[in-house]
């Protein structure tokens, strides 16, 4: 067993238990991330370039791989109080009161700048499968082997390799991505700055690099920078804001509607509606208490 500078530091080869409110199922199955897979042992994906497997326990998951338990703590948000998180945005919305209550649980990650950003920039205009089949192409190509799975590759292993790019079919996005990750190489974009601004700053940094409009910078403000008040506004989303809201016009009404009317975490009331077929349909996936009404 190797040992960190602290039990929280790591890394650590070894299994953790974490004790946290948080359901792993809707979690990491609801489209937030891209590298997660359901296996018969749980949840396999990678953090700070190690595989690690986490498995569903009464009181939170248990984490196997080599990767530090400060790591985990940051990815998962430990310091998000759902109870009162949920309490706060469904307060005075029984719709979404009945979201929250079907899919406990369910919490926002933190992910990587670099990798939540270059993930998204692949993702315009495509569904969740061809964005996973696009995000594995890239890392097979060019990622580190880690074994059971291969890393997120860095922007320099991506301009090194620049030349194969063509066999990851990323269609018209090749090149903006290959430029991103030169941007980000030579310093010109500095998402360690981006993350230091506010909400509004963070979303029009990012609106400046090709190929990011204004759902995929409200994506990357909340699930790489944190965001809460970033309400993303995709085809779903939209229909649920017409259909039980009776809310309709364009993305920055949509948007601004809902930064308007969820309490102090529209993220998060973003994501539980995201979620609310999948609720209705398989109560939450991990035990929900009942399911909410089909849209």
């Amino acid at each position: 067993m190797r040992r960190g500078n602290s039990e929280i530091d790591g890394p650590e080869s070894w299994g953790m238990e974490i004790a946290m409110d948080v359901s792993l199922d809707p979690t990491l199955g609801c489209g937030q991330a891209h590298r997660w897979r359901k296996t018969a042992d749980g949840w396999q994906g990678v953090l700070d370039n190690s595989v690690v497997t986490l498995t569903q326990t009464p009181g939170g998951f248990r984490c196997e791989g080599a990767v530090s338990k400060r790591k985990i703590l940051e990815y998962f948000r430990h310091g998000d109080d759902l109870a009162a998180i949920y309490e706060n945005i469904s307060a005075s919305d029984g719709y979404l009161a009945s979201v929250a209550e079907a899919c406990p649980g369910l919490r926002l990650l933190r992910q990587d700048p670099w990798e939540c950003t270059a993930t998204y920039i692949l993702a315009v205009n495509a569904n969740v499968k061809r964005i996973i089949s696009m995000v594995e192409s890239v890392c097979d190509e060019f990622g580190r082997d880690l074994g059971a799975l291969r890393a997120f590759p860095t922007p320099g292993e991506i301009l090194d390799g620049a030349d194969r790019i063509a066999v990851c079919k990323l269609g018209y996005r090749e090149k903006r991505f290959v430029d991103f990750a030169g941007a980000v190489e030579d310093g010109d974009v500095d998402l360690g700055a981006i993350g230091e601004m506010d909400y509004a700053g963070c979303r029009e940094a990012l609106k400046e690099i090709h190929g990011i409009g204004d759902k995929v910078a409200d994506c990357i403000s909340l699930f790489a920078f944190g965001h809460m008040e970033s309400f993303p506004v995709d085809a779903r989303i939209k229909a649920i804001l017409r259909d039980v809201y009776g809310v309709e016009g364009t993305y920055a009404e949509l948007a601004d509607f809902g930064r308007r009317s969820f309490g102090d975490y529209p993220g998060y009331a973003q994501e539980l509606l995201y979620h609310a077929k999948a609720v209705s349909l398989v109560q939450a996936q991990s035990g929900g208490s009942r399911p909410v009404s089909t849209l």
